[in-house]
């Protein structure tokens, strides 16, 4: 009876096994998976995976396998592509968009508590309805708007930065998470060590650390979120359950003191992105069953400007203090077209932007120099598919290198230098090799008119675009705070107790998002002509109330 027995479970083991590889056969039509580091039974490579700085263990795995540009890893029964050649993505997630613009259901988006943010959302109805509220407050259009805000943002930075120069980081976040709570929210915070934002940097955190694909082990098996902290190897817990608290205080407080000052009438005269969307919402046609939907969108909406929009600036910023630090002749060629554009008499202008062509290749260098985000934001795609002769199943991970796309030899001569030169051609910017822009705010097709001369008449989302939606709010601001920083401030190496510099090595931190690991320098007035330029700016600094216009 026993050999029987054993006959039939062998019998049924083989047939299962024959039906998944015909199965097998038939979705993948016979087409190999991408190439990739040879994995183990059952886990396959999940100890293959980078766990840290993951973008530098990617292009180095792509060399010792020699996988090229397309490289595949498949943990359990996932299947992940990492995308290391730009024309390979901008092939595949851009023009391809239709297949690629999903996102992973992952635990860890649910866990840090990310899944409230429209960024993370799967495709489908529900993240069109967030991308389309967004894209009406921050499309191109929209964003002169804005202009007061960010205008009143610089001063309160260079008036910051004037006080305080150690502690320019600081200022940073402070300076426009502030700006960005009285625009959308209409709430002024009491300080650097106000609650929002120090639930705001928890929120970036949980974003940058907890987000990244192979980091943790709750990823492939999810069971594991239901241990208790104190159990063996169940320490991130803790880290998920603080990072999961403060983006529900970050999404829902501010809207609810909103409301409040709303229904109490207190909001009158003092408008704010929030109070907009919300009055559209509470005076349309929309049935009493469908309100709270809207309203949740309102609030997606608003969370996701605050958080990326300070920390994209944040990031950047950072860097270009570094940069400056590192190569004084960018920064005297940067005030040298600032003197003459702008004068000392007052600070740059939005319209300066146009005349104002090395600070522009400035901002372009220092996003591809430490691209915010080295691996991008992962896709998924939404069916099988194929690329280049590889079967990709659907629900594979795709993770685009653009720390590696950015520091291209082929494409940038000496990668690791600071050279904003390489952007400018016959005395304008020029972008046409690569532009870091295309890579640093995502991917996916967006429908664009351009006229004959080139000029781009208007940009609409497609239903497949996964680029960054504040892009636009995120330039403006860089403009025309690295403009006003440079045409102040000179920036050199730190100082030790001995008057000695300090030699910093250029490093990044680790996560999905990443800034300069250390980026000090000394910061000092130009002149004393350009520190009372900055604070005679500050005592016509605008009011709160014209913060939104």
């Amino acid at each position: 009876m026993l050999p029987i027995l054993i006959a039939i479970v062998l019998g049924t083991a083989v047939l299962l096994c024959v039906r998944s590889y015909l199965s097998w056969r038939s979705r993948s039509r016979g087409l190999p998976l991408p190439p990739g580091p040879p994995g183990l039974p059952m886990i396959g490579n999940m100890l293959n995976i980078p766990k840290f700085k993951q973008w530098l263990g990617f292009k180095e795995l792509s060399a010792i396998y020699d996988t090229g540009d397309v490289m595949h890893f498949r943990v359990l029964n996932d299947h992940i592509v990492v995308l290391g050649d730009a024309e390979t993505i901008m092939e595949y997630l851009d023009k391809s968009s239709a297949t690629t613009a999903d996102r992973k259901e992952s635990v860890l988006i649910e866990l840090t508590g990310a899944d409230v943010s429209f960024g993370f959302m799967p495709y489908g109805n529900w993240w069109r309805r967030h991308r389309r509220a967004f894209w009406q407050h921050f499309r191109p259009q929209a964003i002169a708007k804005y202009y007061p805000a960010q205008r009143t943002m610089v001063v309160r930075f260079l008036e910051r930065l004037l006080q305080d120069p150690v502690r320019f980081e600081a200022h940073i976040r402070y300076t426009f998470s502030a700006a960005l709570m009285e625009m959308l929210y209409g709430i002024q915070v009491s300080g650097e060590n106000d609650e929002y934002i120090a639930k705001a940097e928890q929120v970036v955190e949980g974003v940058a650390e907890g987000l990244l694909p192979g980091r943790y082990l709750v990823e492939v098996l999810p069971f594991l979120r239901y241990l208790p902290h104190w159990f063996p190897g169940a320490g991130f817990q803790k880290r998920f359950a603080a990072w999961r608290a403060a983006s529900e205080d970050l999404w829902n407080a501010p809207v609810a003191r909103v409301k409040e000052a709303m229904a109490q009438e207190r909001q009158e005269g003092v408008r704010c992105i929030v109070g907009d969307l919300l009055s559209g919402v509470w005076h349309s046609d929309v049935e009493k069953s469908a309100l709270a939907e809207e309203e949740e969108i309102v609030k997606d909406v608003a969370a996701v400007a605050f958080e990326a929009g300070s920390d994209t600036t944040f990031s950047t910023l950072q860097t270009i203090f570094l940069a400056m630090s590192l190569y004084p002749e960018v920064l005297k060629n940067a005030q040298a077209e600032l003197d003459a554009v702008v004068g000392p008499a007052r600070l740059p202008n939005f319209s300066d932007k146009d005349s104002l062509v090395y600070v522009n290749a400035i901002i372009r260098e220092a996003s591809r120099w430490i691209p915010v985000t080295p691996l991008g934001v992962p896709h998924c795609t939404i069916e099988d598919d194929e690329l280049r002769g590889y079967f990709i199943p659907k629900g594979t991970v795709l993770m685009p290198n653009v720390w590696a796309c950015m520091h291209d030899p082929e494409v940038y001569r000496d990668p690791d230098v600071f050279r904003p030169e390489r952007f400018i051609r016959d005395g304008k910017l020029d972008v046409s090799t690569r532009d870091p822009f295309q890579f640093t705010f995502g991917f996916g097709r967006r429908w664009v008119k351009i006229s004959r001369d080139g000029t781009i008449l208007q940009i609409a989302l497609t239903n497949f675009d996964r680029i960054c939606p504040g892009r636009y709010f995120a330039e403006s601001a860089l403009f025309i705070n690295v403009a006003a920083v440079l045409h102040t401030f000179d920036i050199s190496p730190p100082i030790d107790e001995d008057g000695v510099p300090v030699k910093i090595t250029p490093d990044t931190t680790d996560g999905l998002l990443a800034h300069p690991q250390d980026c000090r320098c000394t910061i000092t007035p130009r002149s004393p002509e350009s520190e009372r330029l900055i604070r005679d700016s500050a005592r016509l600094e605008c009011q709160p109330k014209e913060l939104y216009s």
